[in-house]
């Protein structure tokens, strides 16, 4: 404070607390491990170092170089990121020694002597890099967590600075204990998600294969989170013909949700199959089931029916549990949202009755049927979003259905906040 001498010690006590605030929080910004060391490297140099490496070991002991980190802005980077020679397992490098389970190192220009000869060739490579970075002195600590070395974060000062010591080893080691945490954390995170993914991937449908019909569907999860969820596309054959459509949400964006979304898909396919009523009914029936076996469970679904009258021409029955509404695009590119038989969300009211709606569909018509994660966008009203579905949807009706359904999750959701569930129906042209 002005007016006020701040002892050294005190000054220098703040100055440590500031810099693992800031390291915790560039670490609580991402779930990418690289790019979070390569944020914490960016904090600590210049303010702890001129220079830092952050170096990352994967499952299978491979050594990848994620980032170099020179003080000077705008400088060009010295030294490559890529993947690093192996561990030496009777190597005295640093590096190797802290890869293999040692504790925080200190480094010195006299280990990298350009007359010294150094057989081991990741001891060589980092040789090289200290001498070309003009280190003068340094510390390489290993990113240790839950027993397992991760990785090394090395701090390099340059001539002219006071040198690291062995009072800098704990501040450096506890710094590279929280990077080891938040890699750890972000690994983890990693392998529940791609679990959850590959489950969820592996439960949606194989589709019925009509002649004269198209169907095609779509399902990715969320780009910015990272997270699965509850949207789910379905299609089946009925005992009496008629051609189900289904899409829907399950609440949540996690394993749970994913398990119930396979739960409820699976009743709704047992109702449909054996009471062969109309969708409305068919929904209600669902709902009173859920309310027994999943009662603290909601999900929004569109249920259904293609009817074909034998001469090629089809109507459309269809009732709607809090689901936007499917997009009907004809030949000529006019579009229409088949916005009627709206009813509750499912698991909020299931004794209330659902009302149904039917519609004639044109001959080489398409039928689209989506989750919100096609159209929503934060900060945006959602009318916006189904205007543009529609336009979109009206310049790609000529198109194959797969190029249509890959071109509208391209155009629309490229980095979707939430996980997108498609399915499309195009109906054969007016027989000659």
């Amino acid at each position: 404070m002005d007016g006020f001498d701040v002892d050294p010690a005190l000054r220098d006590a703040l100055d440590r607390l500031t810099l693992l605030d800031q390291t915790a929080g560039v670490l609580a910004s991402t779930l990418d491990a690289a790019e979070g060391v390569s944020r914490v490297c960016r904090v600590l140099v210049p303010a702890l170092a001129d220079w830092s490496v952050g170096d990352l070991m994967d499952e299978a002991g491979r050594l990848e170089r994620v980032c170099v980190t020179r003080r000077e802005p705008g400088a060009p980077m010295v030294g490559t990121t890529g993947v690093l020679p192996g561990v030496g397992e009777d190597s005295d490098d640093p590096w190797s020694r802290v890869l293999r389970g040692a504790g925080a190192l200190l480094l010195s220009a006299e280990q990298f002597a350009p007359d010294r000869e150094i057989p081991d060739p990741l001891h060589a490579l980092n040789s090289e890099l200290f001498r070309r970075l003009e280190g003068a002195s340094g510390i390489v600590a290993p990113l240790r967590a839950r027993r397992r070395v991760l990785g090394a974060l090395t701090l390099v000062r340059e001539p002219g600075r006071t040198p690291f010591g062995e009072a800098d080893l704990a501040l450096v080691e506890g710094l590279a204990h929280r990077v080891a945490l938040a890699v750890d954390n972000a690994r983890l995170h990693a392998e529940v998600q791609t679990i959850a993914e590959r489950m969820q991937r592996s439960l949606l449908p194989r589709l019925p294969v009509i002649d004269g019909l198209r169907i095609a569907a779509r399902y990715v999860p969320a780009a910015s989170s990272a997270q699965v969820g509850g949207d789910w596309y379905d299609s089946f054959v009925l005992p009496q013909g008629d051609i189900s459509l289904i899409i829907g949400d399950v609440t949540g964006h996690d394993l749970q949700a994913a398990v119930a979304m396979s739960q409820i898909r699976n009743m709704l396919r047992g109702i449909a199959c054996d009471r062969q009523e109309p969708p409305g009914r068919i929904l209600h029936r669902l709902d009173l089931a859920m309310a027994v076996l999943y009662p603290h469970q909601t999900a929004t679904c569109v249920y259904a029916l293609l009817k074909d009258d034998g001469a090629g021409r089809y109507r459309l029955n269809w009732a709607s549990a809090g689901h936007l509404p499917p997009l009907l695009v004809t030949p000529a590119g006019d579009t229409t949202y088949l916005d009627a038989a709206r009813g509750i969300v499912l698991g909020v009211a299931p004794e209330a009755e659902r009302a149904g709606a039917s519609t004639p569909l044109p001959p080489a018509s398409t039928l689209l049927l989506y989750t919100d994660g096609l159209v929503e966008r934060r900060g945006e009203s959602l009318d916006h979003g189904l205007i543009r579905l529609r336009q979109h949807a009206a310049t790609l009706v000529d198109q194959d259905l797969d190029v249509m359904c890959e071109e509208l999750l391209t155009g629309l959701a490229p980095d979707a906040e939430d996980d997108v569930a498609l399915i499309a129906l195009r109906l054969p042209a007016s027989p000659l």
